[in-house]
C-alpha cells in the first residue's frame, strides 16, 4: 500500500525534509527505522542518525573499518649502481693459509678479500666468472699475487662463490668499483 513501511501508516514528506515513520517496538531495539533519507539512501543506525547522504557512514563499523587499513606500503629505494672506475680481464687464484696481510689485518679465509698489486687497500672490486656469469665483491686488504698472468688472489670464500676451488686458476674480468 503506499505510504506506509511495514504496515505502519507513513506520513508524507514535504520537500527539503526527510519521511519520518513510527517504529515499532522491535524495530527500534534494533536500531532499524525503515525510514529513508533524503536521497533514498536507508538509515540503518537507529537512533544514532545519518545525515541521510549515500557515502556518508556514522556508523562505528564504518569508523572502524576505516582506522584498521594498514597504511600503503612504500616501495623500498632502488639500490644504487656502484659507479666502475676501471675494469679489465686476467687471471685469479686463490689462498688459504692464515697469515698477515699488507693491511695489517689477520687474513681470513672466509671473508670476501682479495689481494692486487697496486689497488689501494680497502677498495671494491667486482669479480666476474664470464664462464656461468657468476659475480662476487671483495675488498682488497693484501698485496699480491706475484704470479705472472694473475692480477688477483681471492680469499677461498670469494673464490669458491664463482668458481670451483679444485680448478685452482680461473680467468675473470674485473671491475673497480667507486666507493
Amino acid at each position: 500500500m503506499p505510504g506506509t513501511t511495514g504496515g505502519t501508516p507513513r506520513t508524507p514528506a514535504s520537500p527539503g525534509t526527510s519521511a519520518t515513520s513510527a517504529t515499532s517496538p522491535e524495530s527500534a531495539s534494533k536500531g532499524v527505522s525503515g525510514s529513508k533519507g533524503a536521497t533514498g539512501s536507508k538509515d540503518v543506525t537507529g537512533s544514532k542518525g545519518s545525515r541521510g547522504s549515500e557515502g556518508a557512514d556514522t556508523s562505528q563499523d564504518g569508523a572502524q573499518a576505516k582506522a584498521s587499513q594498514a597504511p600503503k606500503a612504500v616501495a623500498a629505494p632502488a639500490k644504487r649502481k656502484a659507479r666502475v672506475l676501471s675494469s679489465g680481464r686476467c687471471g685469479a687464484s686463490f689462498y688459504d693459509e692464515p697469515q698477515m696481510t699488507a693491511s695489517g689485518e689477520r687474513f681470513n679465509p672466509s671473508a670476501l678479500t682479495a689481494a692486487h698489486k697496486s689497488l689501494p687497500l680497502g677498495s671494491k672490486v667486482r669479480v666476474i666468472n664470464p664462464s656461468n656469469g657468476k659475480a662476487v665483491v671483495v675488498r682488497i686488504n693484501d698485496r699480491g699475487p706475484y704470479t705472472g698472468g694473475r692480477c688477483l688472489d681471492l680469499s677461498e670464500a670469494a673464490f669458491s662463490t664463482i668458481g670451483d676451488t679444485n680448478a685452482g686458476v680461473m680467468t675473470v674480468k674485473y671491475q673497480v668499483l667507486a666507493s
